[in-house]
């Protein structure tokens, strides 16, 4: 009997069908791949099935459960029946962890919430259970982590926080909705080998749902692909045949998107923009109180107290960015890319991190700027950060999100002007008019990337800061948006500092590449420029 049949699956949001008749069979020990470009429909699917689409949406179809002791519709089921199935019968991974995570529990705390919700076991026993599941998703340090809170998470760690989250209560079916997304390559293998591993061991034959734009995590992991695209399926059948005879013209384009290498050569008086010499990031080591307490009594002092370790976690940085340039960042996931990139734009200062070092930027040091003149820096100095939706105000329309910096830093431009060039960004960035009055919440993870990118470029900055600025994307839209940002580098000469753990975006773009292990610059190199 299947696990789950999914019949005519339509979903509307008022006039608007944003899915229309997917149908889907999964059995016990599957592992499906739906893949497809950013607003096909594929995230929407997915919150189907667990019943966690929001109440404007409005489902047709049937979503038939084969639960332990039950067939049910889960489309028929009350809110506190879902609950029941949520977790301990159906998990997800989400795609955004920042999002997901609470940020006023530590990670462990949560993974510990989840087991107890649906398993009879002592918080101790949850406790040991959540740090070995910190462990097996690959985070280092796991009993140290359980008491770390998301943002001192990188990325890539957070993702595995949600992944063990997810995992917890060993479910029958688990969606993970891109779950590799901001894991370097070799994480990004070793997350989808636990979960094979995890399908082996389980004695429920868990199946997996694999949502996706990592066609290389497709080809390696799923057992069968389904293709969407503008809500409807294309093409679905074995992983080898769609990936070696694909019928559609559209999975044609996506088997065969790479990014295409488009590198400017720099002028030989390119001045330097963005200079850093001995940059040094540490945060205090978080110790538990009972075992300082310890120290303490036997040093019979309140030195052990009052000193605190501290975790180094980017070391004896030094980096130059010119104008025109596109240096590349690429590491495994907690190598200290993102903090670079914080530390880079001085954002460091709320975050109980100790920032040692030199920054200059258009050749002003960070530490010497009053408050204005940061201001005026900052415009010059924009970034694209990780998580669009967690980067982006809920409360906020794409319109005043867009359009936020120019009124700050342009307060002189009229309403007229500011939204003809909100309108201009967003076209840029391959989004129309009709995205000015809609909210974050609204939009695909790519479309908010997108949104995010916009915000950045509309004040037409000297340095941009891309932290992995395509990882939401599809592979055919991440192509565009590479070939946007080095048609605006060429036309306004801009130098970008590029992070990534994606090796061929990182060549596609970049003049020199540094690689970082364990927050330590091991190698810099130039790679070769055409022209």
């Amino acid at each position: 009997m299947s696990l789950l049949q999914v019949s005519d699956l339509s979903i509307d949001f008022g006039r608007k069908r944003v899915v229309d008749q997917f149908h889907l069979d999964v059995q016990p020990g599957e592992r499906i791949a739906i893949v497809g470009e950013s607003g096909s429909g594929k995230t929407l699917s997915g919150l189907s099935l667990m019943g966690l689409l929001p109440e404007s949406a409005t489902v047709h179809g049937q979503i038939l459960w084969s639960g332990r002791d039950r067939r049910v519709d889960i489309n028929q089921l009350t809110e506190d029946e879902k609950r029941l199935l949520r977790g301990q019968e159906i998990a997800m991974i989400f795609q955004e962890p920042m999002t997901a995570l609470n940020p006023l529990y530590t990670v462990g705390n949560q993974i510990v919430e989840a087991i107890l919700c649906h398993q009879a076991m002592s918080t101790a026993a949850a406790h040991q259970e959540a740090v070995q599941l910190l462990q097996k998703t690959g985070i280092p340090e796991p009993e140290q982590r359980f008491y770390s809170y998301p943002h001192q998470l990188s990325g890539g760690q957070r993702q595995r926080a949600m992944i063990a989250m997810a995992l917890a209560c060993k479910p029958r079916l688990l969606i993970a909705d891109e779950p590799t997304t901001a894991l370097d390559p070799s994480l990004r293998n070793q997350i989808l080998d636990l979960l094979k591993d995890l399908q082996e061991t389980s004695s429920s034959e868990m199946a997996v749902i694999l949502i996706t734009h990592d066609l290389t995590s497709v080809q390696s992991f799923a057992q069968r692909v389904v293709v969407m695209h503008q809500g409807k399926i294309l093409e679905t059948g074995s992983t080898h045949k769609v990936f070696t005879e694909p019928e559609h013209a559209y999975t044609q384009q996506l088997v065969h998107s790479r990014p295409q290498r488009q590198v400017i050569p720099l002028v030989p008086i390119a001045p330097v923009l963005l200079k850093a010499d001995h940059l040094q990031v540490s945060y205090p080591k978080p110790v538990a109180l009972f075992s300082r307490l310890a120290d303490c009594v036997r040093a019979l002092s309140l030195k052990p107290l009052l000193e605190q370790d501290s975790l180094v976690v980017l070391k004896d940085m030094a980096l130059e960015l010119k104008q025109g340039e596109t240096v590349g960042v690429i590491g495994e996931s907690g190598s200290g890319k993102s903090t670079l990139a914080l530390a880079l734009l001085d954002l460091l200062a709320q975050s109980g991190a100790r920032v040692e070092g030199r920054v200059e930027v258009m050749g002003q040091v960070w530490r010497d700027l009053s408050a204005s003149q940061r201001r005026t820096v900052r415009k010059s100095f924009q970034v694209i950060f990780q998580d669009p939706f967690g980067s982006l105000s809920p409360r906020m329309t794409v319109m005043d999100i867009v359009a936020e910096g120019l009124r700050l830093h342009h307060p002189e431009l009229s309403e007229e002007i500011v939204r003809a060039r909100v309108v201009e960004a967003l076209k840029e960035v391959g989004l129309d008019r009709t995205a000015l009055s809609r909210y974050p919440h609204e939009f695909s993870g790519g479309q908010r990337q997108r949104i995010a990118i916009a915000r950045a470029l509309v004040l037409k900055p000297a340095i941009l800061v891309l932290d992995e600025p395509t990882s939401a994307l599809d592979v055919t839209i991440q192509k565009q948006v590479l070939e946007l940002l080095t048609q605006l580098q060429s036309k306004y000469n801009l130098a970008y500092l590029l992070i990534s753990h994606d090796m061929d975006v990182i060549q596609a773009m970049s003049h020199r590449v540094i690689t970082l292990k364990k927050g330590k610059k091991i190698k810099e190199e130039e790679l070769a420029v055409e022209g």
